[in-house]
């Protein structure tokens, strides 16, 4: 047996000094590396907001939205570059179906206004009353179609002038033709809440809202104005889920319940909203039926 006897107090005596110099060694790399990543981790943050708000932008419609040339060749480039492709080639896409419809509505308005003209040759009777409902029909699709068109070149311009919201409601109203039944637009309330708008555009929007619930709802249609709003509503099936999830779509009606149609009203009716500064919102009621509101700027 062999015992060897080491004195290792020197070593003992130092590890509190090497503890000591560990601690100091270990607060220098954090007060150093904690500075950098946060800073790091900041900037691939903001990059990645740069590129979901980006994205945010061209869901709500906004298709010149452009995340642009980003620093780096990393994971976020390549996101940043695919959302760019992207909205470049659905810009495309909806500016050659938008020169299409515009082209076919002005190449359309010629003929379609002689066919008045050539009903007249028609000798009376149940055909001539036939066919001269289907040339309006025809007629106010192609107006429809050239309405849009020049919504979407942005050649439309309001005329905004100070008139009573609620005589104007009540005359878009009555000019349909349809029963509906009209609250809030009495004589006082009406000089009480006058507002500054185009009254023509605001027509235009209050009758298609009317025609598209008298078409696709279910009587009664209630208008009500209150304030700066109008309220269209008609005791139907309700909107789809399809159309208030992705709003009004030009030529899609969202489904069979709310009837036939080619969905140009309500596009109509939300270009002629956003050229006024207004808003409308569409919803369903929750006892039934379909709701429109339409918030005009104070």
């Amino acid at each position: 047996m062999l015992a060897v006897r080491i004195n290792l107090g020197p070593e003992l005596s130092a590890l509190p000094r090497l503890d000591a110099a560990m601690a100091l060694a270990s607060l220098v790399a954090l007060t150093a590396a904690v500075p950098v990543a946060v800073y790091g981790a900041g900037v691939l943050a903001r990059r990645l907001r740069d590129v979901s708000r980006t994205a945010r932008r061209i869901s709500m419609g906004d298709l010149d939205a452009r995340t642009g040339p980003t620093k780096g060749r990393d994971e976020v480039a390549d996101i940043a570059a695919a959302v760019d492709l992207m909205a470049d080639s659905l810009s495309r896409r909806l500016r050659t179906e938008r020169q299409f419809t515009a082209d076919v509505a002005h190449e359309l308005r010629t003929p379609v206004g002689g066919l008045p003209a050539a009903a007249d040759l028609l000798p009376p009777g149940e055909r001539e009353d036939l066919i001269r409902a289907r040339v309006r029909d025809l007629r106010a699709l192609v107006e429809d179609l050239l309405e849009i068109s020049r919504l979407d070149a942005g050649a439309e311009r309001p005329a905004c002038t100070r008139v009573p919201l609620g005589a104007v409601v009540a005359e878009a109203v009555a000019r349909t033709g349809l029963a509906t039944e009209v609250t809030g637009a009495d004589a006082g309330e009406a000089e009480a809440e006058a507002v500054a708008i185009d009254p023509r555009r605001l027509e235009r929007i209050v009758a298609n809202l009317v025609v598209n619930a008298h078409r696709h709802g279910t009587a009664p249609v209630n208008v009500a104005v209150k304030g700066h709003t109008v309220v269209v509503r008609d005791h139907g099936r309700g909107f789809p889920e399809d159309l208030l999830r992705h709003g009004p779509r030009r030529f899609h009606t969202g489904s069979a319940e709310r009837g036939t149609g080619h969905g140009l009203g309500l596009t109509i009716a939300l270009g002629q909203a956003g050229l006024l500064g207004a808003e409308l919102h569409l919803a369903n009621a929750p006892d039934g039926g379909a709701v429109a509101m339409v918030r005009l700027p104070h």
